[in-house]
């Protein structure tokens, strides 16, 4: 997160200022990002400790509550950043970032419950499911709604868009995995390292990976747009 932030800062000024912003966004989200890792590192090292040749619980309980508090924050601001680099209509741009921020949030809020209770307890499947709901609708705005506003991209563009929407869809199915790793695993030891580890090897993609994406596609649209200015002007 921290080598990605360093590198999104470095390669602002490579952009159109008209396109800063979606960079500026994907900065603010690996620096989020960055903050809450070192937290769930140090809150990780408190919970336990290596004695006799395994780990055991110091007494101090692990806190799962920074984690969702950086997707409730990070969440919104990467699909945000999807629609402003396009820059599509002021009232699609809107609608369609009110409509995916909603979605994000109740998936984000509807989780956390269930991520809270007993591996086997009714509690955990009921909010996993729930949270799937918005999910859902988060993906139909994604590839229906998100996709009839992009006839006016370029190829480049919309390959990298659709590129995008898959790779959430792939990479997002990772976290469903992860939550429900507690219930199919039996070892509880293993089952936690399963489930941390998969949601930061999620978090890496979806973070630095999808900002590299947003990049491009600042990229693309700087040089198509000096391209299209008069010799003179360009000069």
């Amino acid at each position: 997160m921290g080598a990605a932030l360093l590198f999104f800062i470095l390669m602002r000024n490579q952009v159109a200022r008209s396109h800063q912003t979606a960079v500026n966004i994907t900065s603010v989200v690996v620096l989020i990002a960055l903050y809450h890792y070192l937290r769930i590192f140090n809150s990780w090292s408190d919970a336990f400790t290596f004695v006799d040749g395994s780990y055991i619980q110091k007494g101090a309980p692990f806190n799962e509550g920074y984690r969702y508090v950086d997707w409730l924050l990070t969440v919104p601001l990467l699909l945000a950043e999807l629609v402003i680099v396009l820059k599509l209509a002021k009232s699609t741009t809107r609608s369609l970032i009110t409509k995916l921020s909603i979605a994000a949030i109740a998936m984000i809020l509807l989780g956390y419950p269930g991520e809270l209770s007993a591996a086997d307890s009714s509690t955990r499947t009921i909010f996993g499911i729930l949270s799937t709901l918005p999910f859902l609708y988060l993906l139909f705005v994604l590839f229906v709604e998100l996709g009839k506003s992009l006839d006016r991209q370029s190829d480049q563009v919309r390959k990298i868009v659709n590129g995008l929407r898959f790779m959430i869809l792939i990479i997002w199915g990772v976290y469903p995995l992860a939550y429900i790793a507690p219930s199919v695993i039996s070892d509880e030891a293993t089952a936690e390292v399963v489930r941390q580890v998969g949601y930061s090897l999620a978090d890496i993609l979806a973070k630095p990976l999808f900002g590299l994406f947003i990049l491009a596609i600042a990229l693309i649209k700087t040089q198509d747009e000096a391209g299209s200015l008069p010799e003179t002007a360009s000069a």
